[in-house]
């Protein structure tokens, strides 16, 4: 039972999606007898607690005062010291990338049990991380690919995109990996993949199973924790990025009209009634829906994304809860998200683990729904 409710009514100026400014609050839900202490501009919030043993705190965010329904979880933070000082904001990130806060999060379905190898439910630390706010583009990735293609870099797949302002598609794991190592070196930023135990040999080309170095300040795709508890914005036990219904206002997605997906309330069926029309493939502009509670774009629909992790569908039963890093063995890679294609809104859940492929999969000549977005570590902890 929640004893206390600190609130502290400091005002934050905050950039979120592309170039809006709104304001932002923060409070404390916790058992803790937590109490605020500061707010700095960096965004920076400490707090004090009264107690330390097995306490969790809620960092809550409004970007209004005007009534108690306008608060949502933002971060969770477990109260294991009697001080704490926690980024929960930067009002100046990396650019076109948004700051997850470092803290713990329910990895996992809790809702419905759709698929078996979304369970068990269970609690995961992830550090404080950039994640981009949107997919990849088309142009985005041309200029890195042209860039590094004359510097030694070799992909299996040129991609392709719909026009320059869409998620570029048709490319394979193996492809998204060297893009980042590629986007790190034309950045002056030391890459985080190599061929080598030693981390020595960029990867550059070829297709191998990397090394990552997960301390280096370069781009890398995220982990499967990362991406969950990224998608999720700060909300906790909901199927979506915004909350536990579906429509074609909030996605680009495929609606089946299912009585079963009672969550899906489109009132249009199909593809996107606006993206879904010729010219192929239907995807969307970046950034065309609403962002979630950290700022990010279609983290449900449009294109399906690529993370690092292997894919074992009973990994959660063993999955260890400080930022785990995936399965050591497999070959498969997760894909998370769901997309324009055929996809319909189970796919979309934050939870959802209905699709893994080779890392060699590009999507295939009609299947232009593979893509990714990438992550820079904060060194955060």
């Amino acid at each position: 039972m929640m004893r206390g409710l600190e609130f502290f009514a400091a005002l934050l100026t905050v950039s979120v999606g592309f170039g809006q400014q709104e304001s932002a609050f923060f409070r404390i839900v916790s058992p803790a007898n937590s109490e605020i202490t500061g707010l700095q501009a960096d965004g920076t919030l400490a707090w004090a607690n009264a107690e330390t043993a097995g306490v969790t705190c809620m960092v809550q965010r409004a970007t209004t005062l005007t009534g108690p329904s306008n608060w949502v979880d933002y971060v969770q933070h477990a109260a294991t010291n009697a001080s704490v000082a926690l980024r929960v904001f930067d009002p100046a990130p990396p650019l076109g990338m948004a700051l997850i806060p470092a803290g713990s999060f329910q990895m996992g379905d809790s809702i419905n049990g759709y698929n078996k190898y979304e369970k068990p439910t269970h609690t995961v630390y992830v550090s404080a991380f950039y994640l981009g706010k949107t997919e990849v583009t088309w142009a985005e990735w041309q200029v890195v690919r042209d860039w590094s293609t004359a510097n030694g870099y070799g992909y299996d797949n040129v991609g392709s995109g719909k026009a320059d302002n869409h998620p570029v598609h048709t490319v394979n794991w193996h492809d998204a990996v060297k893009w980042c190592n590629a986007r790190s070196q034309k950045e002056g930023r030391p890459v985080c993949y190599y061929t080598d135990a030693a981390l020595t040999q960029v990867y550059k080309t070829g297709q191998v199973a990397p090394y990552v170095k997960w301390t280096a300040a370069g781009y890398r795709l995220p982990t499967e924790a990362e991406w969950e508890k990224a998608a999720r914005g700060g909300l906790s036990n909901k199927r979506f990025p915004w909350g536990d219904m579906i429509t074609h206002s909030k996605a680009n997605y495929y609606s089946t009209g299912d009585a079963a997906y009672f969550y899906d309330i489109s009132p249009t069926q199909g593809y996107h009634p606006v993206y879904g029309k010729d010219p192929y493939p239907y995807t969307n502009p970046v950034g065309t829906f609403d962002a979630n509670g950290y700022g990010l774009h279609d983290m449900a629909g449009n294109i399906v994304e690529w993370c690092w992790d292997r894919y074992d569908g009973y990994y959660y039963a063993t999955s260890p809860s400080r930022n785990p890093h995936g399965p050591e063995t497999g070959s498969f890679r997760v894909l998370r998200g769901g997309s324009w294609f055929q996809q319909d809104a189970t796919y979309s859940r934050v939870v959802s683990r209905s699709t893994s492929y080779n890392p060699t999969y590009n999507g295939g000549v009609n299947n232009k729904y593979l893509g990714f977005r990438v992550v820079l570590s904060t060194g955060q902890q």
